[in-house]
């Protein structure tokens, strides 16, 4: 795995085994680690630190890891986030990606695994999404400035993680297309990843809901069976 600028993980665990692992891992592909023990520590290191991407683990003392992002996100941080579970339960898969993380890995997990996936996140962050969009994309109210990574409705910006702009820009490069959950998952993560549709849907969720605070009800379109396509976005 090799990046054009040099990366940052911030790993969270109370455990020290899998910090070191995890450490040992990243090192191996290249990319450099920090490292905190629990969530109080992790929002230090995040405001020190400025990593590329977060790996935090959900269960642990003084402040969990959704607490954790929760408030990164409150405070209009859009770090990549890759959550780690203990619990294999859907519903907290799905309510780590609803608060806005990237991705999730069950323990137990391999580490190449890990990297694997959050390589894919990083990979996305490192350049424009989708090659027909390089320059930017304006569809009715909605536009997309890939080279920032910024979106903008009737002009005023939407935050969206890695994985929800990865997403939209998706949707926008094809916007007469509808694109099925697994066209979707092949675009974010690549080929042979294990991703549900139904995390694809929190996706979409967090994507309609944000653009929704900012007064946008038709951004992404739903074609039930088939999959989702961009909305006409205020256009007539």
């Amino acid at each position: 795995m090799a990046y054009p600028l040099p990366r940052t993980v911030l790993i969270v665990d109370d455990d020290p085994h899998i910090r070191h692992v995890l450490g040992f891992a990243f090192g191996k592909a290249g990319v450099a680690s920090v490292e905190a023990a629990d969530g109080e520590a992790a929002l230090i290191a995040v405001a020190r630190s400025a990593p590329d991407l977060v790996v935090l683990d959900i269960n642990m003392p003084r402040m969990d890891g959704l607490e954790v992002c929760r408030r990164l996100r409150a405070d209009g941080n859009a770090v990549p986030i890759l959550f780690l579970s203990s619990r294999d339960d859907e519903i907290d898969r799905v309510l780590g990606i609803e608060l806005g993380a990237d991705d999730y890995v069950v323990k137990p997990f391999s580490p190449r695994e890990v990297v694997a996936r959050a390589g894919a996140i990083l990979r996305r962050s490192a350049a424009p999404a989708v090659q027909a969009a390089e320059i930017g994309v304006t569809h009715g109210l909605l536009r997309l400035d890939t080279a920032g990574w910024q979106a903008f409705w009737a002009g005023a910006e939407v935050v969206l993680t890695v994985t929800e702009f990865s997403l939209l820009a998706a949707l926008a490069a094809a916007p007469q297309r509808i694109l099925s959950r697994d066209v979707l998952i092949d675009r974010l993560h690549g080929p042979g990843f294990a991703v549900t549709d139904r995390t694809i849907d929190s996706h979409i969720r967090n994507v309609r809901r944000k653009f929704a605070e900012c007064g946008a009800r038709d951004v992404i379109e739903t074609r039930a069976g088939i999959g989702y396509r961009l909305g006409p976005c205020g256009r007539e």
